[in-house]
């Protein structure tokens, strides 16, 4: 399939959405889910895709929600939570927009655009947004602070975990250390992995306004979402759901720290919001991340559906605690974002023995 992408990305794609093939394609289905996980801001330059590859522009952005509302239903989140209990039923070409992280983007630079399209979006956050500081996410701002810090041996524990390493000049390293971390925090508990950065930029002696610096220079990229504007997100008739408490790779947890991100994460967000959070959106959202494991203590915290992100686009079947989604990123084309709602393209990854597997509850 690799082989032929660029192909499908330039040219069958596009002559299939212009001749209408794409949406008629897309009744072979019951539902397609679109995942976005921000607008990049006005003025914002995207200088490193490890970090802004999943971003899209404003303009791509009306682009793809107007085509969905010429040639699909676009629905509610309440008509979707519906249909998941049996309650209700789905119109034909039924897509649900979803959004996940919960930084401040949501309301900043995707709201204004939801609210001229007239369409609604189920926000997935966690709950740091809750606290009274700004933030950012773990992993965000481990990766600044690695990309900061100076050249030679890093050593030590931070937050119970060691560290033996080396950085270099090298922006690739950095990058390769960063993730290694990653994996390796994805593994801890919660409070190893919100300290952590915090940890190594105290042993090196990074001044103290510098999370706030970081969150100031990329505005509404990179800060996560107040409680504030959570409220003004459910005022304005979006949805909110769960995305856990710190953002780990749940399935790489032990059961009971995987348990806690799952369940409190909803009992916190209700609380605090005084609206049910009937859904779960599970971090990463990959076959790394989400196992049957995971799938069955949604179920048991309560949520009325949970969602990943790979699988997406029309099919005949959607599990409830392992729905697809469509994940858009910065260089997803308009005709190629229709062959990925339509189903099309996962369905040429099945045939090729290329489409990740859903875990089965």
């Amino acid at each position: 399939m690799r082989f032929v992408s660029p192909i499908l990305k330039r040219v069958i794609y596009p002559t299939l959405s212009k001749l209408g093939y794409l949406h008629r394609y897309a009744d072979r289905g019951q539902l397609s889910v679109v995942t976005y996980h921000g607008v990049l801001p006005a003025g914002y330059k995207v200088t490193d895709l490890q970090l802004d590859g999943s971003w899209v522009t404003p303009e791509v952005f009306r682009r793809q929600l107007r085509l969905l509302r010429s040639h699909y239903n676009v629905v509610p989140p309440a008509q979707m939570r519906l249909w998941c209990k049996g309650e209700g039923s789905l119109p034909p070409r039924a897509v649900l927009l979803t959004c996940d992280d919960g930084l401040a983007n949501a309301v900043t630079d995707m709201l204004p655009i939801l609210r001229e399209e007239g369409l609604s979006c189920l926000f997935f956050v966690t709950t740091r947004s809750l606290g009274d500081e700004p933030s950012m996410l773990w992993y965000e701002e481990l990766y600044f602070t690695l990309l900061d810090a100076p050249e030679g041996p890093l050593e030590g524990t931070f937050c119970g975990v060691p560290v033996k390493m080396y950085l270099n000049s090298s922006v690739p390293q950095r990058h390769s250390c960063w993730y290694g971390m990653v994996e390796t925090l994805s593994q801890c508990d919660t409070e190893a992995r919100l300290g952590f950065a915090q940890a190594i930029r105290e042993k090196l002696c990074f001044p103290e306004e510098w999370s706030l610096q970081h969150v100031k220079q990329g505005g509404s990229r990179f800060r996560l979402l107040a409680l504030s504007e959570i409220r003004r997100l459910l005022a304005a008739g979006m949805e909110i759901g769960s995305h856990t408490i710190s953002h780990p790779k749940l399935s790489q947890l032990p059961a009971e720290s995987s348990w806690r991100e799952i369940a409190e994460s909803r009992s916190e967000l209700e609380k605090a919001l005084g609206a049910p959070v009937w859904s779960i959106a599970y971090p990463f959202g990959g076959t790394d991340s989400v196992s049957t494991r995971e799938m069955k203590m949604a179920e048991e915290a309560g949520y009325d559906c949970a969602f990943i992100n790979f699988g997406g686009g029309f099919r005949n079947e959607t599990p409830r605690f392992g729905v697809p989604r469509v994940h858009i990123s910065l260089d997803t084309t308009v005709p190629e974002f229709e062959a990925h709602v339509s189903g099309l393209h996962e369905g040429l990854r099945r045939r090729f023995g290329r489409s990740e597997l859903i875990p089965s509850a």
